[in-house]
């Protein structure tokens, strides 16, 4: 089975569309070394496929942050992406995870919903987590900014080697409300018997089969996910520059040589006193 794909659906006389990614590599990439908890890989790659989903769904040029902020032991968490599905993300923890709902790692907090079109404004949308996972937390989401009933399954699979993360996404379409509401409900009562193994390990053709064999699901070209850091030994020029040269000369004296680690993909950057005047000159 190819993973970390993006897949659009509709069908054929239903008002209703759908969304399925399946994400491995991208979900390793993200993880990498970093030494989270369980619970915190899981929240990572749930929040990795709700942006996905919404950056397909919301149908926008440009770049995307989906950030979750509380006062719990997990600090902060976000993924940033594109709407070429180009992906990283990064959580902070500030105490000792004991649980594994919303409320147990976020505590009193909320979800940012941030979209910078490469054209047009600026958009933010902010939703309490006021739910027990996040799923229904962006459910509230579209009900709210939306108004388009929707529901998301997620499935992770974070212990041992195979790190996968999985999720499934209905909404009705704005056209006959009774009609799609109708829809909804009938392919909302299939969709809740997917199991997490099938969500995770089967492909997607055979995932739409099992679950509306009788309403003939026509899949769109699926769009690849990746990994992107973005972090280069320029970038980190760019932002040595700003510090100045005598105090980082000052730091070399005293450490031996600078040096700079990436948040996202822990690459280290090693600046000694040669580099840095090289930078200046």
């Amino acid at each position: 089975m190819q993973s970390d794909l993006l897949h659009r659906y509709i069908f054929d006389q239903l008002d209703v569309r759908g969304e399925l990614v399946q994400i491995e590599q991208t979900f390793k990439d993200i993880i990498g070394e970093h030494d989270y908890p369980e619970p915190v890989k899981q929240l990572l790659g749930e929040l990795l496929v709700a942006t996905s989903l919404l950056t397909a769904t919301l149908k926008f040029e440009g770049d995307i942050a989906v950030q979750l902020q509380g006062d719990g032991p997990v600090k902060y968490a976000v993924i940033n992406g594109d709407h070429n599905q180009n992906m990283r993300g990064i959580a902070r923890l500030q105490g000792e995870v004991t649980g594994n709902s919303i409320q147990d790692l976020m505590g009193q907090g909320y979800m940012v919903i941030t979209i910078t079109p490469t054209k047009g404004e600026r958009y933010q949308g902010i939703v309490p987590l006021t739910s027990d996972n996040l799923a229904e937390c962006l459910e509230g989401y579209f009900e709210q900014s939306e108004q388009l009933k929707t529901r998301l399954w997620f499935a992770t699979r974070t212990s041992g080697e195979q790190l996968k993360a999985a999720g499934l996404f209905l909404q009705v379409l704005p056209v006959n409300k009774e009609k799609s509401q109708q829809d909804f409900t009938h392919l909302e009562a299939l969709s809740n018997t997917i199991k997490d193994e099938e969500l995770l390990d089967l492909d997607a053709q055979t995932v739409l089969t099992r679950l509306y064999h009788e309403d003939n699901p026509q899949l769109f070209e699926p769009q690849e996910l990746n990994f992107v850091c973005g972090c280069s030994r320029d970038k980190t020029i760019n932002a040595l520059v700003n510090v100045g040269q005598d105090e980082l000369l000052a730091q070399v004296a005293e450490d031996g040589e600078i040096n700079i680690s990436c948040h996202y993909c822990l690459k280290n950057y090693r600046f000694d006193e040669q580099d840095i005047k090289a930078i200046f000159n």
